[in-house]
């Protein structure tokens, strides 16, 4: 029986103030449903931070509703819980009509344990989808307040699912959650104050597969829970990693895991070099230039944009290396001076008299 296993779309997103919606429909339309169509897994499992904030934007709902509408068609049944970025209530909406298409939304405590079989050709798969909680709504739910700290909780929910567990099925876990030890990108928001926000992956032993949500970069975490992570990269950070989604293989006995990587049209990278080569090598992907010019390049992220339209911040190796020599030789100086060495680096001559006279008076009307 096979399963996919995704999550962290964040739909509606943006990167440096662009929309990565487009992107999105991209990995929708272009890598998941011809993988879905192809391959015709038994159920999708979406693991959380479906959107990008509570109050999505309505082009987001739209994506999904279209998504969720092909995945109904196909027939493969799709499990979605909610992540810290959703807003639960409202990803709630119609929830009881849609589980009897199978389409369930998880985004309540009580969902955890209303698991869901599935079965196929005589295998059987029960999915227990636990959406993302805090620590007081897992203490009024299991009406236990001397539970601290998410690990408590969740172990706690945990042993309430056990004697729910159908004898002769593999049973996986879905959750949004950050385990101990694995490892966060710049994307990812939330503190976690002294760890206690972690639980360690050692909870998930009584599981076959835990499939998680919430951290970005696909990464194993303990010995039976992967993260996904994103199908895409939403932080400049994330340049080296492989985005895509992860297909599972139930064949009786065990779990099989393929990462399907994904190459959308527009990459995330990080570029070095000067300025003139990177006029001579145009490129849509987001990207971030660090400029190896030995000289100051005036108004270079206007200069570059036509050649990187979706430029995303331009960096000099020239700024870094005489920001300090600069600052330690005009330490103590007058204004004039400053301002002298400052047109000097710019124009490579020095300011006239009337250079002078101009910026004193703009300076006289700034002042305080």
């Amino acid at each position: 029986m096979r399963i996919f296993h995704t999550s962290d779309w964040h739909l509606g997103r943006m990167l440096y103030g662009r929309s990565l919606l487009r992107d999105q429909r991209w990995f929708l339309e272009n890598a998941l449903l011809p993988a879905v169509k192809r391959e015709k897994p038994a159920a999708l499992l979406l693991c959380g931070d479906v959107y990008d904030r509570p109050v999505a934007p309505p082009e987001a709902i739209a994506l999904l509703d279209e998504t969720l509408s092909q995945l109904m068609e196909l027939g493969v049944k799709v499990l979605v819980i909610s992540g810290n970025h959703d807003g639960a209530g409202r990803m709630a909406l119609l929830k009881g009509a849609l589980r009897k298409s199978g389409v369930y939304f998880c985004t309540a405590l009580e969902d955890f344990l209303r698991p869901v079989l599935i079965e196929e050709e005589g295998l059987k798969v029960q999915v227990f989808p636990l959406p993302f909680f805090d620590p007081p709504a897992a203490r009024a739910f299991l009406g236990d307040e001397t539970l601290r700290g998410e690990a408590a909780c969740m172990e706690k929910l945990i042993e309430r699912a056990r004697p729910l567990f159908v004898p002769g099925a593999a049973h996986v876990l879905m959750a949004h959650c950050f385990c101990a030890g694995a490892s966060v990108s710049d994307s990812e928001s939330g503190s976690y104050v002294g760890g206690s926000g972690q639980v360690p992956p050692a909870l998930f032993d009584a599981f076959d597969y835990a499939a998680l949500g919430h951290l970005h970069g696909p990464q194993r975490a303990g010995e039976k829970a992967r993260y996904s992570g994103t199908p895409l990269k939403y932080s400049l950070d994330e340049a080296g990693q492989k985005k895509g989604f992860l297909s599972l293989n139930w064949d009786g006995e065990s779990f099989s895991i393929e990462h399907r990587e994904t190459a959308p049209p527009r990459d995330v990278r990080k570029l070095s070099g000067l300025l003139r080569a990177g006029e001579e090598r145009p490129c849509e992907d987001y990207v971030e230039l660090e400029l190896t010019d030995k000289a100051p390049v005036l108004l270079a992220s206007e200069r570059l944009r036509p050649f990187y339209p979706n430029l995303l911040a331009v960096r000099s190796q020239w700024l870094t290396a005489t920001a300090g020599e600069r600052a330690r030789k005009l330490q103590g100086a007058g204004e004039d001076a400053v301002f002298e060495a400052f047109f000097r680096e710019v124009s490579g001559e020095a300011p006239e008299e009337e250079d002078l006279r101009l910026f004193r008076e703009v300076l006289g009307k700034v002042r305080p």
